[in-house]
């Protein structure tokens, strides 16, 4: 029997996953802009989010919600983490029993600090959710380069058969039953990005950005570790995989911020020039909170609070993690 997919997000990585699954089975994407479904539908291109890519022809689209949603075997949840709940909220009515619920989206929910399988577990409770997640370039992945990415889902099972609804010649799909550690995977390699980005805004050579890279790692593994992840999973797709591709692509809006920030811009500046938002930003502040909550020293994380929350220079961010003290390189179990 084949699976329906319902993507619910029609920007530059949502899409992506519609094509993709529109190889393997029925797949509807929402769009909120009906021109953007519409432009999908006639010319199998999203001009907003990836003019020039040509998407499965299988692959429809609609602005409304209850078309796309009510038929679905698996929900596919592609909006940002600000949209994450109020989206779930509006399509609930929509939606048949045990439909399980894929995130894309990379981050925490402001003022709850929650996950988004986490408010998926709260909005629409008896639905099993998940997370695809690693390094996963849109447009190259659309250009047909080779990637590879992890479905983390708690049941096996359910992971193992959602496998091959994403999974394609060129787009390799590995599964992985720790969901809370490739969220935090995924959310905290931004705020790395970030850092990332700033040092070659500065001008820094490729030892230092090669420092942040390997000792933001490490910060993602501490706390990942502390709330409850794995420490494999840090060493998978869903962290050193995709922390990599984010600190070193030129596509990264979170490693353009940084770029940006370093080389003396204001951040309001850059944030209201993207098209698209760097969950980066929004996830500093989060992960600061928690460091603290769970008693976790992240001081790249505390140095891009000082430059995001408080208005510090990229100088300043550099300078104070030159003077911290250093000590062990790997302190977790």
């Amino acid at each position: 029997m084949e699976v329906r997919v319902a993507v619910v997000g029609a920007g530059s990585w949502g899409t992506t996953v519609a094509s993709l699954a529109a190889q393997n089975t029925p797949t509807m994407l929402w769009s909120r802009r009906p021109d953007v479904a519409a432009a999908i539908n006639e010319s199998r291109e999203n001009p907003r989010y990836l003019p020039g890519f040509t998407l499965h022809a299988a692959l429809r689209a609609s602005s409304s919600l209850a078309e796309v949603v009510e038929q679905a075997d698996v929900l596919v949840m592609g909006v940002p983490t600000h949209g994450f709940r109020s989206t779930l909220e509006a399509l609930a009515p929509h939606l048949r029993p045990w439909v399980p619920i894929v995130s894309l989206a990379k981050g925490f929910e402001q003022g709850t600090n929650l996950r988004m399988t986490e408010i998926a577990n709260q909005v629409l409770d008896g639905h099993p959710a998940g997370v695809l997640t690693g390094p996963n370039l849109a447009k190259e992945i659309l250009a047909g380069h080779a990637a590879a990415a992890v479905l983390a889902m708690t049941d096996e099972t359910i992971a193992e058969r959602l496998q091959k609804v994403f999974a394609t010649n060129e787009f390799r799909v590995y599964t992985n039953t720790d969901v809370i550690g490739s969220e935090i995977a995924g959310a905290l390699k931004n705020i790395i990005a970030l850092a990332a980005g700033m040092a070659e805004g500065l001008g820094t050579g490729d030892n230092t950005r090669a420092a942040v890279i390997t000792r933001g790692l490490n910060e993602i593994t501490r706390l990942g570790v502390a709330m409850g992840g794995r420490p494999s999973t840090f060493a998978g797709l869903a962290g050193m995989g995709d922390l990599v591709a984010t600190c070193a692509s030129h596509q990264s809006r979170n490693r353009y911020v940084g770029e940006q920030l370093g080389r003396g811009r204001r951040l309001d500046e850059i944030v209201a020039e993207m098209h698209q938002v760097a969950e980066g930003v929004k996830a500093v502040p989060v992960v600061h909170e928690l460091a603290e909550l769970y008693g976790v020293d992240l001081p790249i994380v505390a140095e891009m609070h000082a430059v995001i929350v408080h208005g510090a220079s990229a100088e300043a961010a550099y300078r104070g993690l030159l003077q911290r003290k250093v000590g062990r390189e790997v302190d977790y179990a």
